[in-house]
């Protein structure tokens, strides 16, 4: 999040620009330096806490590769040949240095056969190269490749960590957290894009990641990665089918996508990326909950949800059927609610009210909640300590950089004061405070919804596709297994954090750049805790 502003800027000088074209769906340049933004923040993470052992090294140098194509690509463009040799070379760096090899494909094969050597080592590098250029062919409209891998390494982490694998986990929670970071620009319609060096990334990291976890020691079904990486391996092997039938060449761009397909009935770009995450959402269902299971079943699960999917597209075309916009439900349903809503917004009695319970309960209830952890870390206070004042400084300058640094700060800041408030609670806040806390959380998600649903601004925050990603992610942590989710309170942290995040985003798009109010407020939240950590209050 940090990065992503500036190197936008710097995509301009270095010729980094996404130009539309016949086949793109954007009609202005798009800076495409996302992706080396997310490679920065995710190596960060990965090489202050990963251990140091063969498969680490292995990844990090194969996926620098991977980077530095992409990278050259984004900026001087590169024949796919060249491309190709850089995905071998990376993926055969994990092949024989980090002991990446499909070993066996589980009940398939006649008694659980072992892979021989001679036909194991080119079956990965073929898988690897596929899967990293999957998800580069999928990244077609904003917000899509990154939704689908966040999807795909909240599973991967998840498993990671019931199988006892932290190294797993962690790599794939530090490539969520940069997804996380580049979807906040990324979402329709986007300011920056990945480019090449963002999508191969992610695919390269999503099947290596992968294929560690379920090739080994492991009760996982080998067919997991399958449904994993469901929906790209299903878009990139469709694609390539109808160019072989239709004898076109394979590595020339067109329209023949899933994501043009569902465009071409009649859905909006961003009902479109919303359809793909619901299928991706059930690919990754289906792989925690078969998980276990044989693996014949998963593998017909996943044909039986393809031939459905891609199917239902071909009929649809086959048949010109295209979604009608005039029907009964926009004509009598919407349209009424439509009216009531506009009568409603007139008198201006629910946004008032609704917007006053967020101007004043949202800041309110981040201080409460900078009370509730019994200590603060000497680290964090120091950082907070920065954080405020360079909210300070920003608010009395009144410079241009003031909201950058305001909502920097609360993305870094809010996960972990939350965090802290669930983990290591102060005595003191036991019998009827639980209880308030918790509605008062309730009261704000409320107002957010109400000052969405009756507001008169045109412009600012918009419900989005990732809403459904984060919606989704926080659904599924909380229904995580007791003995999982209780022991890091994972429900509460990710709900209360999520509706924070949501709160500020409404909060600073309605006070229309007026960011006095939420300026102080944040920095004397900022600076209280700096100042329980410091001085031990």
């Amino acid at each position: 999040m940090v990065l992503i502003p500036i190197f936008g800027r710097l995509a301009v000088k270095l010729h980094a620009l996404d130009v539309p074209d016949s086949r793109k769906v954007h009609s202005q340049p798009v800076p495409r330096t996302g992706g080396f933004a997310m490679t920065i923040g995710a190596f960060s993470s990965i090489l202050l806490w990963a251990r140091s052992d063969s498969f680490v090294h292995a990844y990090l140098i194969g996926a620098s590769i991977i980077v530095f194509v992409g990278l050259v690509d984004d900026m001087k463009g590169l024949d796919y040949r060249a491309k190709f040799a850089g995905q071998i070379a990376a993926a055969l760096l994990v092949i024989f240095v980090g002991g990446i090899k499909i070993n066996t494909l589980g009940t398939l094969l006649p008694g659980e056969l072992t892979l021989p050597a001679w036909f194991a080592i080119p079956f990965t590098l073929l898988v690897v190269v596929g899967v990293t250029n999957a998800i580069n062919l999928a990244d077609g409209l904003d917000g899509l490749a990154g939704g689908i891998c966040l999807l795909s390494l909240g599973c991967l982490g998840y498993l990671g960590y019931v199988e006892g694998d932290m190294l797993i986990t962690l790599l794939a929670v530090a490539l969520a957290g940069a997804i996380f970071g580049f979807l906040r620009f990324n979402t329709y319609p986007a300011t920056v894009f990945m480019g090449d060096t963002g999508s191969q990334l992610l695919g390269f990291s999503v099947i290596v990641l992968g294929l560690h976890l379920t090739q080994g020691s492991t009760p996982l079904s080998p067919l997991v990665v399958l449904l994993i990486v469901g929906f790209p391996v299903l878009d990139t092997t469709t694609v390539i089918v109808e160019r072989l039938v239709q004898r076109r060449p394979l590595f020339i761009a067109d329209k023949r996508h899933l994501h043009h397909k569902l465009m071409g009935i009649g859905l909006f770009h961003n009902e479109a990326v919303f359809a793909i995450y619901v299928a991706q959402s059930f690919f990754v269902v289906a792989a925690l909950l078969f998980r276990f299971h044989s693996d014949w079943l998963l593998l017909w699960l996943y044909v039986f949800f393809s031939f459905v999917l891609v199917g239902g597209l071909a009929l649809a075309r086959r048949k010109k059927w295209r979604l009608s916009r005039e029907g009964i439900v926009d004509r009598v349903i919407k349209g009424r609610l439509k009216v009531v809503k506009e009568r409603l917004k007139a008198s201006r009695v629910f946004i008032r009210t609704a917007f006053a319970i967020v101007r004043i309960g949202l800041p309110l209830l981040l201080v409460v909640t900078c009370f509730l952890p019994g200590a603060v870390p000497g680290y964090l206070a120091v950082l907070c300590a920065v954080g405020g004042g360079a909210i300070a400084l920003g608010g009395l300058l009144r410079k241009t950089w003031a909201r950058w640094v305001i909502v920097t700060t609360l993305y870094l800041f809010i996960p972990f004061i939350v965090f802290l408030g669930e983990t290591e609670r102060a005595a003191w806040f036991i019998n009827v405070w639980p209880k308030l806390y918790n509605l008062a959380y309730v009261l704000l998600a409320l107002g957010i919804i109400l000052t969405l649903r009756w507001t008169w601004r045109k412009e600012g925050f918009r419900v989005t596709p990732m809403d459904f990603l984060i919606l989704f992610i926080a659904v599924a942590v909380s229904l995580l297994p007791e003995a999982y989710s209780k022991q890091l309170h994972l429900g509460a942290v990710a709900t209360r954090t999520v509706t924070l995040f949501f709160g500020y985003e409404v909060l600073i798009g309605e006070l229309r750049g007026e960011l006095g109010f939420v300026t102080w407020t944040t920095a004397a939240a900022l600076l209280l805790v700096a100042a329980r950590g410091l001085v031990g209050i």
